[in-house]
């Protein structure tokens, strides 16, 4: 246990081709799950927590932490299980993601596994859109499930998902019969940043296209490049982390695509805490902005396709 505690904040720095490493921890029944290391800054055994008025039911209290008050959630009950009740024999997963830092607490921490994106896999058909999973995998024989995190977050202090008036009033017109590009296409595996990002994008006025993965992704712009209506296109909103296929792949795959080369791609990632900006310009992708701020995506999305024009 104490390498796993000793090395998680060094192994956040791994970058590397559609690779991850996931650090596999349990809660209060036997299900195995795991974390995306990049999003993980500590592991700590679970100090005394502080209890404080009005705290949402999902967040055990609020601990102080190299000089940081961070809200420790139960993740346990936050899935929909029993609630963790011996903290003081527990540990807390110390995440940075989202603008923001939050401990989550487990049952148990167990090691880190490297691993290809191609393993883990999409949640299985049936699950239905209560689930909090964005993957599952499986590892010696067992199947890991990897949790949406950001549904969690969403559950205890939602965004605001609003564009601002001021960012709107600069929004594009298109005039019936254009031929400016009208759609934006969107791949990220967690629904809640789906939700908000295709609301964000046709509030400014674009049409989205969705795709739940880096793969699915691929899948939708070549078949939009044979049909003839890639010139539609104004350009991908991509997260970095998904299932079969990463961010990073999937724009390494469309840069290297005669058909796709000239799409302007946009890496939205919640890893803004460990983001490497020489893999982003190693991999080609155009821009790179942190989840999730309704008015820098809307800027942002107008400002490429103005630079696209020019």
């Amino acid at each position: 246990m104490s390498g796993i505690l000793d090395t998680v904040n060094q192994r956040t720095q791994l970058v590397g081709q559609n690779r991850l490493e996931l650090l596999t921890f349990r809660l209060m029944r036997k299900q195995r799950y795991g974390i995306n290391v990049f999003k993980v800054k500590e592991v700590l055994q679970c100090p005394k927590l502080t209890s404080m008025p009005n705290l949402h039911p999902l967040v055990k209290g609020v601990a102080h932490i190299r000089g940081q008050t961070i809200s420790v959630i139960d993740m346990s009950l936050a899935t929909g299980g029993l609630p963790i009740t011996d903290p003081e024999n527990r540990f807390i997963i110390i995440s940075e993601f989202n603008r923001s830092t939050q401990g989550f607490l487990v049952g148990s921490v167990e090691r880190i596994v490297n691993m290809h994106w191609e393993a883990i896999l999409p949640p299985p058909e049936g699950t239905g859109s209560s689930n909090y999973l964005t993957a599952v995998t499986e590892i010696e024989g067992e199947l890991v499930e990897i949790l949406d995190v950001e549904k969690i977050l969403n559950q205890i202090s939602p965004v605001n998902e609003d564009i601002s008036e001021e960012v709107l009033a600069n929004k594009p017109v298109f005039e019936e019969g254009s031929s400016d590009p009208t759609t934006v296409l969107v791949a990220d595996d967690s629904s809640v940043a789906r939700r908000q990002v295709k609301r964000a994008v046709e509030t400014i006025g674009y049409n989205v296209v969705l795709a739940h993965d880096g793969r699915d992704a691929l899948d939708k712009l070549q078949a939009m490049a044979a049909e003839g209506t890639i010139n539609d296109l104004a350009l991908v909103i991509s997260d970095i982390e998904m299932p079969e296929m990463d961010g990073y792949t999937l724009t390494t795959e469309i840069k290297k695509d005669p058909n796709l080369k000239d799409i302007h791609v946009v890496l939205h990632s919640s890893l803004s805490g460990v983001f490497n900006e020489a893999m982003v310009q190693r991999v080609g992708a155009d821009a790179f902005i942190p989840k999730f701020d309704p008015d820098e995506l809307g800027e942002a999305v107008m400002n490429a396709v103005k630079g696209q024009e020019n």
